[in-house]
């Protein structure tokens, strides 16, 4: 008569327990990957404009990641303007639905030669109305809601020109020789000849913020399935074809043994 193996046989069991370890690895992954994906949704719907502000550097380091947590939280920059920084930001609309421009400068936060962090001074109707604002000399203090950097790869038409689509790190920092924090900063109080940039102005928050935390979290399960998928093969096989045959042979062993003299 035809045994199988079974299962919970002692020859499988390092089977089972590779496959625990896979699926319980990829699932934990894809978990940890989907909770970042909603802390950093959850994070861009607060609201911290009205919070007391704190100095720049308490929340955020030249060569830190952004704080997905403090999106929108006032804070407070000390340092020196960087003029030859100055560029003009397109594509936002005032109250009245006009589009503009946001001008921004990189500020130093703390010394002539330290990293810098782009500030939004306010905005402007047209490219010749940033004529209207001085370009700021010397030191200052200034308060503003800290943002993350925008880059969703739109291109950027003329690379030679000082209006940028976007408010992309990659690109100013190619305008200074300092370091640039990874956010910036738009002030409350627009400077000079400016009207106020607001963060009404931003672009909406998309579906796809936070896209990639989720795509790995999809990769991370299907790859627990296929882990899944491969020990239920392997033991289906072992239990069916392989195993008959070796429990087949087991069992003429022993009846070639049993039958010697």
């Amino acid at each position: 008569m035809e045994q199988r193996a079974h299962w919970w046989s002692p020859r499988l069991w390092a089977a089972h327990l590779l496959a625990l370890v896979c699926v319980g690895i990829a699932v934990g992954m894809g978990a940890w990957q989907y909770d970042a994906w909603q802390v950093r949704r959850a994070a861009e719907q607060q609201d911290l404009t009205g919070a007391d502000p704190v100095a720049i550097t308490s929340l955020l380091g030249p060569d830190d990641p952004f704080p997905g947590q403090d999106v929108g939280r006032p804070v407070t920059v000390s340092g020196t303007w960087l003029p030859e920084g100055t560029v003009l930001v397109a594509g936002r609309e005032d109250d009245a639905g006009h589009e503009g421009f946001w001008v921004v400068t990189p500020l130093t936060v703390g010394g002539p030669g330290e990293p810098a962090v782009p500030v939004v001074r306010g905005w402007v109707a047209d490219v010749d109305a940033r004529l209207a604002a001085a370009v700021p000399q010397g030191t200052a203090d200034v308060v503003g809601w800290l943002q993350p950097p925008e880059g969703t790869g739109e291109a950027d038409d003329d690379p030679d020109d000082d209006v940028l689509p976007q408010l992309r790190v990659a690109d100013l920092v190619q305008r200074v020789d300092q370091d640039l924090y990874g956010g910036y900063v738009v002030l409350r109080e627009p400077e000079a000849g400016l009207e106020p940039a607001t963060l009404d102005q931003l672009p909406p928050v998309g579906t796809f913020t936070a896209l990639r935390n989720l795509l790995y979290a999809i990769e991370w399960w299907v790859f627990a399935a296929f882990a899944a998928f491969l020990w239920w093969r392997y033991v289906r096989d072992v239990t069916t074809v392989g195993g008959a045959d070796d429990a087949a042979d087991e069992a003429d062993d022993e009846q070639r043994l049993a039958s010697a003299p």
